[in-house]
């Protein structure tokens, strides 16, 4: 009898393993900014940006490199998981706190947080076959400035 509960229960927990690893490791890798793909409001477009996505234990290492429109190059990363709890961001000048939850296997909010307010919220959508990111951004930056952006980025 115990043998029968066992066996369901294991083939449960491998398949959660299974998929959970399956829906991080299809973001994992390295991300650039496809400028004609993407639409920003006018003159919030980066000249570049660069995301290197990692699996982390339960989670994600986010490592972000960008050229803005104008000013210096920001580099800021932090490590998550997809629990929907803030984690530190060390760099982003529009971001001290970020939360992660995994809506589904392609699908990941985002919400970024500063001085303890929501500033922005975003959604990111991995394509069918893995090669396509799509982040979609709401909210203000740092300066209260909105973003309203559609970033599309391809797998490198």
């Amino acid at each position: 009898m115990r043998r029968m509960y066992f066996v369901p229960s294991v083939a449960v927990a491998l398949a959660f393993v299974v998929l959970g690893g399956t829906a991080s490791a299809q973001t994992a890798g390295s991300w650039k900014l496809n400028i004609a793909k993407s639409n920003y409001i006018q003159g919030q477009a980066p000249k570049s940006t660069t995301l290197l996505y990692e699996v982390a234990g339960e989670g994600i290492k986010v490592t972000v490199d960008q050229i803005p429109f104008d000013g210096p190059a920001i580099h800021y990363a932090y490590t998550a998981n997809f629990d929907g709890k803030d984690v530190p961001v060390i760099g982003n000048p529009n971001a001290d706190m970020a939360a992660r939850t995994r809506v589904n296997a392609t699908t990941t909010n985002l919400v970024n947080k500063k001085g303890g307010q929501i500033l922005s919220t975003g959604t990111l959508v991995d394509s069918a076959d893995g090669k396509t990111l799509t982040i979609t951004t709401t909210g203000k930056d740092a300066a209260g400035q909105k973003i309203d952006s559609v970033a599309v980025y391809d797998k490198q």
